[in-house]
Order: C-alpha cells, then sequence, then structure tokens
C-alpha cells in the first residue's frame, strides 16, 4: 500500500470524462468517495498483477487398465482331495474284463470264449496217476462247522507234479462282479493247450480294503472246483468216504469263547488241540 501514489483528483477527473460527466464541485464529501474508489481499484490492479497466473494443467495420461492376473492350470498349487479319489469298488466293479486276443488268425485262440481241446483226448497215463490218486487222510482238513477240505495250494502241486509248472493256467472267463459282501468271477483251466473245465470262484469279504484278497480267494475257489473234473481229491464230495474220514480222524468237543464266554460244539482232527480264541470246556 505504501508503494502506491494515489492521485485521487486525476482519477476522479479520467472517470469524468469517460463517463462524459460535467465536472462538479470539489467538496469535501466527494474528494473522500473518489479517494476510496481510486484506491480500491488500484489496489485490486496491482494485487491481480502481481499474484502469479496458475500453472497450466499436465495434459491427462492415458489410463492404464490393469489386467488381473489368472494362474494358469501349471502354476495352480495341488491342494489336498476333500474327498476319495477313487471310486468304490463294492459299488462300481473292478472293471478287470478279460482283453480280446489280437495274434494271426492260425494262432488266435480265444480262451474267454473258446473251448479248444475240450475233450480231445486222455492225458498221458503217468499224469492220469497222480490226478486220481487216492487222497492221503492226514492232508485233509476240517472246519468248525464240520466242513472237511483240502488246502487249495495242495491242488496246485498235484498240477504241477501231473503237467509240470507252467504246462496248465488260469484263465479268466468274464469280468469280477463285486457285490456288497462277495466277489465272484469265471475262470477256465487250461492243461497243455487245451480247456479243461470251467468254473466260477466265489469269496466273502468283510469290508472293502479285503476286496483284493477277496479276488484272490475267489481264484483258488474257482482252481478247486475245476479240479474236480480231473479227478483231484474227488473222495472230498463222496458222503461215505467223509463220513468214515470223520470217525476216524476227527472229533466234535465243547468249547467255550475267551472274549465272549460264549459255549458251542466244534470239529478238529484228533491230532489237533483248541486253538484260539477257543478253549476246551470241562
Amino acid at each position: 500500500m505504501s508503494n502506491l501514489r494515489v492521485r485521487p483528483w486525476r482519477a476522479f477527473e479520467s472517470v469524468q470524462q469517460f463517463s462524459n460527466l460535467a465536472p462538479a464541485p470539489r467538496t469535501r464529501a466527494t474528494y473522500l468517495t473518489l479517494s476510496k474508489r481510486a484506491i480500491s481499484t488500484s489496489y485490486t490492479h496491482a494485487n491481480s498483477s502481481s499474484t502469479p497466473s496458475p500453472a497450466p494443467k499436465p495434459a491427462a495420461q492415458p489410463t492404464r487398465t490393469s489386467t488381473p492376473y489368472t494362474p494358469s492350470a501349471q502354476s495352480k498349487p495341488t491342494s489336498t482331495p476333500n474327498r476319495q479319489t477313487t471310486d468304490n469298488i463294492s459299488k462300481s466293479g473292478l472293471s478287470d474284463k478279460p482283453l480280446d486276443v489280437i495274434s494271426a488268425a492260425e494262432e488266435k485262440i480265444d480262451w474267454t470264449r473258446s473251448f479248444h481241446g475240450l475233450s480231445a483226448e486222455p492225458f498221458p497215463e503217468k499224469a492220469a496217476k497222480i490226478l486220481l490218486a487216492e487222497i492221503d487222510p492226514k492232508e485233509v482238513e476240517i472246519k468248525p462247522d464240520g466242513i472237511v477240505y483240502l488246502p487249495e495250494i495242495k491242488y496246485r502241486r498235484v498240477l504241477n507234479q501231473a503237467f509240470g509248472p507252467g504246462a496248465w493256467g488260469l484263465v479268466p472267463r468274464s469280468e469280477s462282479i463285486v457285490t456288497p459282501k462277495t466277489v465272484t468271477r469265471e475262470y477256465a483251466l487250461v492243461c497243455h493247450g487245451r480247456l479243461v473245465s470251467v468254473a466260477r470262484g466265489e469269496q466273502d469279504y468283510f469290508s472293502p480294503d479285503g476286496i483284493p484278497t477277496a479276488t484272490e480267494g475267489c481264484r483258488s475257489n474257482a482252481l478247486v472246483r475245476c479240479c474236480k473234473d480231473l479227478g483231484i481229491a474227488s473222495e472230498l464230495w463222496d458222503p461215505r468216504w467223509i463220513r468214515k474220514y470223520k470217525a476216524q480222524h476227527t472229533r466234535e468237543v465243547f468249547v467255550e469263547h475267551v472274549i465272549s464266554k460264549k459255549k458251542s460244539k466244534i470239529w478238529i482232527r484228533k491230532d489237533d488241540p483248541v486253538g484260539y480264541p477257543w478253549k476246551e470246556s470241562k
């Protein structure tokens, strides 16, 4: 304010000339009014010239749209599954249907359907004697319910003695059927390149974890049934022989279950003691 030089009368004369007004007498009131207007105009002009002009705004930059990162299938971490990764084979089955044989026409024998060599000719006399030999009672076992049987491994020994290892085999003729309690499958016994017998094996199981073991038991059961057609241990299907065997080599005993304390009567061989979980009651 101190730097401004105000000349009120000249400013007043300029205003009169601009508005073409007649000069008025210079009174004290007029002087004061014009002085205030001149001072206000000069101060506003000084402030407007001394105030720096605002800097120009920078040009607007193009906006960049960010694409969200999506990890690829390979970069995704493998999470732990919260459900079973395989189907329940007790409901869906094993899906083990035999494959078709792909070979030359003259060599092709599809044992899943073929009956090649069945009853074509008898086996050699040496093999027949081994197959039809009378069973030794010392090798026969008896179950607690009184059923007599020959262990499956002994059937294999007879086949190996009669035909030789590798000269016989079991061929599956169907896929395994898995029910809620049983596994069953059909097999064919082939000896020296000839079909001998066809039988269906079966084996019970108590939980899905026991199905693999049940499939092996099913195969062994089918082998025992096929060996009936070769005459191996045929005495085990003879009621008279069974009664004689049980009278000479077995006995019935009253036993008590070690855990449940339940009493019952079971069959055992005379040369075998009562085994766990039973104990003989007196």
